[in-house]
């Protein structure tokens, strides 16, 4: 179905946000959630003791929804982070939203806001924020008493603007994970503890910093928003293995189409800092880059170079994001229950 759309300049969009018409808010307390539904308040009003405020009781998502070649507007697999969503909650000892009511605000939310999804062929999508956090006012060190869990959209460009952009990531110096080496949160979604570590290496000229890992500092981990995937020279990808980095739904995704659609080996498993040389395309993967080329790593023996990404995008990186994307917007066909059609 043909859909008007709303008078923005799609081509020009940043990875920033632009308030939509509508977004869905749901209440827990007295042990439920609400019915829940749709208001046009941008406006978050909590009690200044409420326990996202006090003790950090808060988590959420990222997905986008697209405009496919036959003009249809789909989520792509939302049950993943329904379900990634579900297991943090648990873990932060908050009241799940479930599943079904998660995929069903978002057809809602969508539906409402549709008119802000952007033409196929813009490069543009609309970014979906699901979040929940402690509304309920709480002193004592404890699970609040109330929680709200909320959906917001906003069309969004490139996550890194300028096209195909090799960039230039710094080891990082700093952990993102408990000092104990615990890690933090598998299934969270909590940047705040990278803040620090990406501002200081975009003040030193680079793009993103590269977590290692935090007992032994010598395998690879992930960035503060993202995670990695390698292409050795004989054309094998890899992946880093570890209990303590996001589970990424577009890096699952991208082994899937590198093992099933490009019939590539794949290798999911600890790689160590020293074997960085060895590889002849990087990327980093996530919901809102898809796939970022990496030019070079700079650490603390050098810079080290990945020569098929300093230019471009590598052959191997170029085919898992034409292929991943051709999914996402209805050109390829996609895989059973990769695809939510919302409108």
């Amino acid at each position: 179905m043909s859909v008007e759309k709303k008078p923005i300049d799609w081509a020009n969009l940043s990875f920033g946000y632009l308030p939509t018409d509508w977004r869905y808010v749901s209440v827990y307390k007295h042990g439920a959630w609400d019915d829940g539904g749709l208001t046009d308040d941008p406006n978050v009003v909590m009690s200044e003791c409420a326990g996202a405020l006090q003790y950090a009781q808060t988590c959420f998502e990222g997905l986008k929804v697209y405009t496919t070649v036959d003009d249809r507007i789909v989520a792509f697999r939302p049950d993943l982070n329904a379900q990634r969503m579900y297991e943090t909650a648990k873990r932060l000892v908050m009241p799940p939203f479930p599943v079904d009511r998660f995929l069903s605000a978002l057809d809602e939310v969508v539906t409402a806001n549709k008119a802000f999804v952007p033409p196929y062929g813009s490069g543009a999508s609309l970014y979906i924020r699901p979040y929940m956090y402690g509304s309920g006012a709480i002193i004592g060190v404890a699970p609040a008493p109330e929680y709200t869990f909320r959906i917001f959209t906003t069309p969004v460009g490139p996550y890194f603007k300028g096209g195909v952009k090799p960039l230039r990531l710094l080891v990082s110096e700093y952990d993102r994970a408990a000092p104990n080496g615990t890690g933090h949160i598998k299934a969270g979604l909590n940047y705040a503890m990278s803040l620090y570590a990406g501002l200081e290496a975009k003040k030193q000229g680079f793009d993103e910093n590269m977590y290692l890992d935090s007992q032994t500092r010598t395998y690879i981990e992930e960035t503060g928003g993202a995670n990695f995937i390698f292409v050795t020279k004989d054309g094998k990808v890899v992946t880093p293995k570890s209990p303590t980095i996001l589970p990424s739904i577009t890096r699952r995704s991208l082994i899937s189409v590198a093992r099933e659609y490009l019939g590539l080996e794949v290798e999911e498993r600890k790689i160590e800092l020293s074997e960085l040389p060895e590889f002849v395309e990087g990327g980093l993967c996530g919901t809102a880059a898809v796939i970022s080329p990496i030019g070079s790593v700079t650490t603390r023996d050098g810079e080290v170079f990945l020569p098929s990404g300093m230019k471009e995008m590598g052959p191997i990186t170029k085919k898992l994001y034409d292929t991943l994307t051709g999914i996402q917007y209805g050109t390829i066909e996609a895989p059973k229950g990769w695809i939510r059609t919302i409108v």
